[in-house]
Parts: structure tokens; sequence; C-alpha cells
């Protein structure tokens, strides 16, 4: 790791002293720019700033931690991508291991080893097996652990959302990958999702002038998913009953983030956050377990509802929205604002000015032709019938395309520490009645100089 002078804050705090600051907040407390490189082709390193230069690496040996819904759900797409061995499995249930291991046979592959003597046999995995990548979808709480064993040892890393839970984490992660010199990405889907890439497509063509604001949200009704025994050891209800603030915020702000050109030319400043009464887990509990219930009689921390508002450097405006608690439709908002016009999702719909009827807004899918971007054009069929409408698959595959060829792959270990530390940001914003939070410079400043990257074909 690198000592506490190295890691400075933009305000010149050490970490250690920045964490310090403020109120601590229960348990907690590029894509920027889709940074979709262009793909070049051949043994070209990768030059990207920020990011490590690496040799490419014709067949990605990969290792997976963590085998539920979304791990297994990353095992087929790697099965499915040209020139990747998935060499090893882990997870502390046998059983799926067992059936990884099935599947990759299945798919023609040897048999990968598996690792499955406890919460920890992932040190193991990542110190015997000779790994390029290792890929985590495990409970939050493990995802900075994991990376970091992988980083240790050699290996590029890979994790599901969020990238760490409090911002000590994420300078763990930051300081970890610039020591060792590999890639250590989030894999943050939604900066894949055809609308979202089309979307960043038309910011990067001028379309809607220039970006002056953004609103995007992660409202999702979780409540059977806390409540109803889907995920193993009731791990995520327990963020619901200790934290309070925005505790996954990476959906909703890496497609606007990228649009911005965060940390490429533009950083995030400050946040303030609040968040409503705590009423809808309880409601539920009593409706579908009974009123004697653990869950029903529970105290949660967590509001049904958190706002975060956002403030650029360059002045550019954020909101963010959480809400998991109540009955709703789901939605990410994506809406994207500025001088000549704007477009929000859920249904998809834009005015553009001098191009729509005045007043009114038209159908996205009237724009959808001529904006779609080149990667959904050219590689969107082998996404076909892959997880949440085939962006999984985009994002498993760029990042192997990535390793392949030595280029930068599309999103940091700078995006991820940016967008995640969010969580804990708001949480100490809420405990401290609302008051602003400042974002620490995890670039140390080079997001001053580093260019957008342009738009990848694929």
């Amino acid at each position: 790791m690198m000592d506490e002078k190295q890691s400075q804050f933009g305000n010149g705090f050490s970490r250690r002293e920045f964490m310090k600051v403020g109120t601590a907040a229960g348990l907690g407390a590029s894509l920027a720019g889709i940074a979709l490189s262009s793909c070049q082709q051949g043994p070209q390193l990768a030059t990207e700033p920020g990011q490590p230069e690496v040799s490419p690496i014709e067949t990605v040996r990969v290792g997976f931690v963590g085998l539920g819904m979304q791990g297994s759900s990353h095992v087929r797409n790697f099965l499915h991508i040209e020139g990747v061995e998935v060499k090893a499995i882990c997870d502390i249930i046998e059983e799926k291991v067992t059936r990884m291991q099935k599947w990759v046979v299945e798919a023609g592959q040897p048999k990968p080893k598996g690792y499955s003597r406890g919460e920890y046999d992932f040190k193991r995995m990542c110190e015997e097996e000779d790994l390029d990548l290792v890929f985590t979808a495990t409970p939050w709480r493990w995802h900075v652990p994991i990376c970091l064993a992988a980083m240790e040892n050699g290996k590029h890393a890979a994790t599901e959302v969020p990238s760490a839970v409090t911002l000590d984490e994420c300078w763990q992660l930051v300081e970890a990958a610039e020591k060792v010199k590999k890639h250590c990405v989030m894999m943050e889907n939604c900066c894949y999702g055809r609308r979202e890439m089309a979307v960043l497509n038309m910011v990067r063509q001028g379309l809607f002038g220039e970006l002056i604001h953004a609103e995007c949200a992660y409202n999702h009704d979780l409540r059977n998913y806390k409540l109803g025994g889907l995920y193993e050891g009731d791990w995520r209800i327990q963020h619901s009953i200790k934290r309070n603030g925005n505790l996954y915020p990476t959906h909703g702000l890496g497609p606007v983030a990228q649009c911005m050109n965060i940390n490429r030319g533009d950083q995030f400043e400050y946040l303030v956050s609040m968040s409503s009464p705590s009423r809808g887990l309880n409601l539920y509990a009593a409706e579908k377990l009974g009123s004697d219930h653990p869950y029903t009689r529970q105290r949660y921390a967590l509001g049904d509802v958190n706002v975060s508002l956002i403030r650029t450097v360059k002045g550019l405006t954020i909101t963010l929205v959480h809400d998991t608690n109540l009955p709703r439709p789901y939605t990410r908002i994506n809406l994207v604002q500025g001088t000549k016009g704007l477009t929000q999702g859920y249904p998809g719909k834009i005015h553009i000015e001098g191009r729509s009827p005045a007043h009114r807004w038209e159908d996205f899918e009237n724009y959808r032709e001529e904006f779609d971007h080149p990667l959904w054009k050219n590689v969107g069929e082998k996404a076909r019938g892959a997880g949440h409408g085939g962006m999984d698959y985009l994002e498993d595959y760029r990042l192997v395309q990535a390793l392949q060829t030595g280029t930068p792959t599309d999103m940091d270990v700078y995006d991820a520490a940016a967008w995640s530390v969010v969580s804990e940001l708001s949480e100490r914003s809420v405990a401290d009645k609302s008051r602003p939070k400042d974002f620490p410079d995890f670039t140390r400043g080079k997001w001053k100089t580093w260019e957008p990257p342009g738009i990848n074909e694929g």
C-alpha cells in the first residue's frame, strides 16, 4: 500500500485524517465517459492515463468467486466468449461449485478446480491458481477483500457493484491497483444498456449541446428480495438495518457520470443527502411474515427514499435517488439535460430543440437507428438472451477484449472508487443534517488532464 503522505485527498487531507472528519454513519459511516476506448488490434499496450500498462493476454484464464444468480450468469457469459478458460470456481456452498464445474465441462473445457472450504477459501484460490483475472459476485462486504487478494497475487480483479462500501475501502482498491499495476474493474452493467449507450453516443455527437444537469436513480421494489429469504443468510437486509443513505448508487450514477466525463475532465466535488422516514419494510414484513416476526419488529435505519444532490467541479448538477422499500415500478430515470435538449427514460423520451415539436416529447425510439451505439450494432447479436437484456454479456465481452488486446478497460479503479464512495458520503451527510460532504480526489489531480475516450465499435 502507498504510505499516508502519498494517499492525499483533493483538500490535502490524508486518508486517515479525512476519515476523522464528519460524522460516522452506521456501517459505512466508463466508463467515465463510457470509457469505451477505441478497440485496437495487435500487441499494443494500454496507454489510457491512470491505467496500468499490461501486455495482451491471448487466452484469459479466469477464476470466479461467488456463484449465486449473478455470478453464475457471468460464468455462462465467459463460457461463450472466445479465448477464455474458466480455471477455478469458488463458493462457500459446494453444490454451487459442482454445478459450475459441470457447466464448464459441458462447454468443452477441462474441469476447473473447486474451492469451497469456507468464507476465506478465495485466498487459497488466488495463491494457488495461475490466473489472469479473478471475478467476484459475492455479498458486498467481500468485494474488497477478494479484489485485494487477487491483486496481491498478481491477478487482475473484477467485481460486481458496488466495488466498496466505505470510503477507506475505496482507497484500499485504488492504492493496491496502483502498487501492483493491475486492473481493478467494477462491472457496472447499466453502463452497457442499449439506451444508455445510445445516449452517450448522442452526447458525444453534441445532440444535447453543453451538458448541465442529470437525474438518476436506483428505484426498485426490493421488499421481497430483502425479506423473502432470497439472499443467503439474509445479508442484504442487514445493510437496511444498520445504514441510512444511498446504499446502491452506481446503477444510476455510472451512465450519467460517463456522459459528464467524470474523472476525464471533470470530477464530483461534493454532495448533500437526506432520507425519508422508514416505513415500508415494517409494513411489508407485518403483511407477509406476521406481526410477531422479528423483521416486523425490527427497527430499520434506512429511510424509504434517499435523495442526494451532487455538484461537479465544473458546476454540473446531479440528482441521485435510492428507493427500494416501497411499492413502485422500476426506473433508473436516466435524465440527461443540456443546452439544446434532454432525454429521460422509463419510458424513453427525448426533446431536441429544432428537431422535436415545440414543448413536446418525442418517443426515444425515433432516434434509435440514427444514434444506436456501434458496440450494440456490432456485438449486440451475441448478447441476445444474456442477463439484463444483454448488457451483462457486453460488459464481460469488453473486459475480455481489453485484456486480450492489452488496451484500456472501459472502467478503471478510479471510476469504481468515485461512483461507490457515494454510499458513505451520503450516510455521513444524512447523519449530519444534510451538510455537504466533499468527494476525495482518487486521481490526485490527474482528472484535469485525462481526456475522454472515444466511442468503441467492438
